[in-house]
């Protein structure tokens, strides 16, 4: 497989339209999406060996997150699950600094912003490795678009909770 096959050529969250979504995490949803079409490296390891790039569905079903992987013309590859259990103290924690930088920025705290900034930073860092131990022998992708998938677990995550 070509590195440029190795990609995802777009990603599309379940329930596509926003449910109730702040802002900023909207904003968070926008930057990863449009950070993914820019650079990326996805290469599912089992299920297909048709390379790519990919069409990424991400939802969660039962509890369960599933990377739906399908061809440029969205014909089904693979279905990879992963039980969300493991994300569900980031994700939470996700929330927590969303919740907090919007109340520092109204109330315009410059320091607290920035210290939440780096918070969220770590935070997205965490959720990036265990993101790629989670898809460890599944699908090869590299440290910044595990980064973003996990911005979208967390903005997925909001949509199905606020349902």
């Amino acid at each position: 497989m070509t590195a440029n096959a190795a990609r995802l050529d777009r990603v599309i969250l379940d329930g596509e339209s926003p449910n109730n979504l702040s802002p900023f995490i909207e904003a968070d949803r926008e930057q990863a999406v449009a950070d993914l079409a820019a650079a990326n490296h996805f290469a599912p390891l089992i299920g297909t060996d048709q390379p790519g790039p990919y069409a990424l569905h991400l939802s969660i079903v039962e509890g369960r997150l599933i990377f739906d992987v399908r061809d440029a013309t969205g014909g089904p590859l693979t279905a990879i699950g992963l039980a969300l259990g493991p994300f569900r103290r980031l994700v939470k924690d996700y929330q927590l600094l969303v919740d907090s930088h919007i109340m520092a920025v109204e109330e315009g705290r410059e320091q607290r912003i920035q210290a939440i900034d780096m918070g969220r930073r770590g935070l997205h860092n965490e959720g990036a490795e265990l993101m790629t131990q989670r898809l460890s022998g599944k699908i090869d992708i590299d440290f910044d678009t595990a980064r973003r998938l996990f911005t979208l677990v967390c903005v997925l995550h909001q949509r199905v909770s606020s349902r």
